[in-house]
């Protein structure tokens, strides 16, 4: 049943996660605005780490920069935080600037359509409780549901003839015992290297099923966290400074991913460093199992947990005989039997994919999917928009994550850069921001170009990669480095945008103008000193040096409205 009533916010998003809740809390830190409705699917605000209850489930970026930079938490515990620190600093943050009320949970989105008359996004959203449907819209629409949100699929033979549970890891089932039981874990990705260590002392054994290698290097391990603790909390700038040390020893290891020499020589230095650390730590048995033929960087590494130790533990076996079936008491392998109680399937989730079962509908009534289709696959100029569904921004769209670095981060210079962008609208003067399907074209064209430079591009199996049409594409990843990214948010090219004029836009009083122009040229001197690059481009800087153009658009003109003359 569709209830006729239909509910209006400013702002609306999709998700609850570090997306929507830096969304939430940049409006009202920049403009005071406050009306803005979340919708969430599951119970609960906090994305991957309200979902994610697996044990042993951690952050594998340092707390000081997964976080949020107007929300500095000085309290962390740890380098590498749990993910019930993690949930509770988001809730901490969203009660702190009073999002909760604004969180409309177990809704799905099912449908979200431009309507030109009234420049609002439609929103046809389910809840799940009642199986009803209702309509909200919205001015500005974003879709802040993650990257990795969708299991994916396992096709094990005979799976269903099983008699106990199966259940992937972001499922995970507390109502199963695993006391002196005998579990199976598939996958040694992030996620599995995570379970092993910390169910081994429980279970009767774990045997681990091996489908791939990955790189593992030493957990990031920070002495004297209490006297960190301190000094962040009692001596101002400390902490800035260390997220600042953070952001730039990260921002170095960026140089592992391109294909030229010194790229080449680093990743051969820190490969050699991995392969010892997994020499020394695990079993010499395993080491055949354990360490890859593709180096460092191609796949995401993985940061110690105890996993090689936890090897060496007479409960657990690690296997990498390929799979054969499934029967009602275990797993038949090409080297034998494997008794099973419980199979945690460790296997990933879907990538390249953006809003899935979401029916976005832009104008002309093309869907994002048939887009898409017509691009040769997910893409977003600087990873935010999409041409022909204006207002509307994806936050962690594609070719935003990164190999080496916070998504956070991401997140953050994705908002700020969104809200740049439609600050003339708030300004009154127009009522719909579109980007330019040549621009468009154009940056997804460079992004798929510069990968094939790097090293996910390298050959090993990865979950950044797709095959489609005979073709390899990667909509996963961002080529360069964060500081670019954040350089490319923080000064808008407009000119790669249309905007709907409104019919009766406000003046601004004359002497603004001139004190503008001021503004204008200070800008343009120290913009020189900004473009920060991780690896080779080829963008046309011409079209966004703040002194290049005599039109709207660039570094100067976004400086002078951020200010506000």
């Amino acid at each position: 049943m569709a209830s006729d009533k239909v509910t209006y916010s400013q702002f609306a998003c999709i998700g609850t996660g570090f997306s929507g809740i830096a969304l939430g809390c940049t409006i009202k830190r920049w403009y005071g605005i406050s009306d803005i409705r979340f919708i969430e699917k599951n119970s609960d605000l906090g994305g991957t780490w309200f979902v994610n209850q697996y044990p042993g489930c951690a952050c594998d970026v340092p707390s000081i920069l997964y976080s949020f930079s107007f929300a500095p938490n000085p309290e962390w515990s740890k380098v590498l935080p749990s993910k019930d620190e993690l949930w509770n600093y988001l809730s901490k943050v969203c009660d702190q600037y009073g999002l909760r009320d604004k969180m409309t949970f177990n809704s799905t989105v099912e449908r979200c359509e431009w309507i030109e008359e009234t420049a609002r996004w439609r929103i046809t959203v389910r809840d799940t409780a009642s199986n009803t449907t209702f309509t909200h819209e919205c001015q500005f629409l974003y879709g802040g549901s993650g990257l990795l949100v969708y299991p994916r699929k396992v096709d094990l033979p005979n799976i269903k003839s099983f008699h106990g549970p199966v259940f992937h890891a972001s499922q995970w089932r507390h109502d199963v015992d695993l006391t002196d039981k005998n579990v199976v874990v598939l996958g040694n990705g992030c996620s599995a290297s995570q379970i092993v260590p910390a169910i081994k002392e429980q279970v009767k054994h774990v045997t681990q099923f091996a489908r791939s290698k990955h790189w593992i290097v030493p957990d990031v391990k920070v002495p004297h966290t209490k006297v960190f603790q301190w000094l962040f909390m009692h001596i101002p700038g400390v902490m800035a400074l260390g997220r600042f040390a953070v952001f730039l020893f990260m921002e170095n290891s960026a140089r592992a991913f391109g294909m030229d020499k010194a790229s080449a020589a680093y990743r051969r230095q820190v490969t050699a460093e991995a392969e010892q650390f997994i020499k020394e730590k695990a079993p010499e048995k395993y080491h055949g199992m354990l360490i890859p033929d593709f180096e460092l960087g191609c796949k995401r590494r993985i940061f110690d947990p105890g996993y090689l130790e936890s090897l060496h533990s007479d409960r657990v076996t690690l296997r990498d005989d390929p799979i054969q079936e499934v029967t009602p008491s275990g797993i038949r392998s090409k080297n034998g039997f494997t008794e099973a109680d419980i199979i945690v399937l460790a296997t990933g989730f879907e990538t390249n994919t953006f809003c899935t079962g979401i029916d976005i509908v832009g104008r002309g009534g093309v869907t994002a999917e048939e887009h898409w289709k017509s691009m040769g696959g997910p893409g977003a100029y600087n990873s935010t928009n999409i041409s022909g569904f204006p207002n509307f921004f994806l936050l962690l769209g594609p070719n935003t994550a990164t190999g080496h670095t916070s998504t956070v981060m991401a997140i953050e210079n994705g908002v700020n850069y969104s809200l740049r962008l439609i600050e003339p609208i708030l300004q009154g003067k127009a009522t719909a921001v579109d980007v330019k399907l040549d621009a468009e074209k154009a940056y997804t064209s460079q992004v798929q170009t510069a990968l094939q430079d790097t090293v996910w591009l390298s050959g090993c199996n990865n979950w950044y990669n797709r095959s489609q049409d005979g073709t390899v594409r990667n909509a996963t990843v961002y080529p360069y480095s964060q500081a670019y990214f954040w350089y490319r948010c923080l000064f808008p090219v407009f000119e790669d945008f249309e905007y709907d004029v409104a019919k009766n836009p406000p003046r601004r009083a004359i002497w603004r103008k001139a004190v503008k122009y001021l503004v204008y040229a200070a800008a343009s001197l120290s913009s020189l000193g900004l473009m920060v690059s991780g690896t080779k481009n080829q963008w046309d800087w011409t079209r966004v040096m703040p002194f290049s153009r005599d039109r709207v658009g660039g570094f100067g003109s976004d400086l002078l409205a951020r200010v506000k003359l």
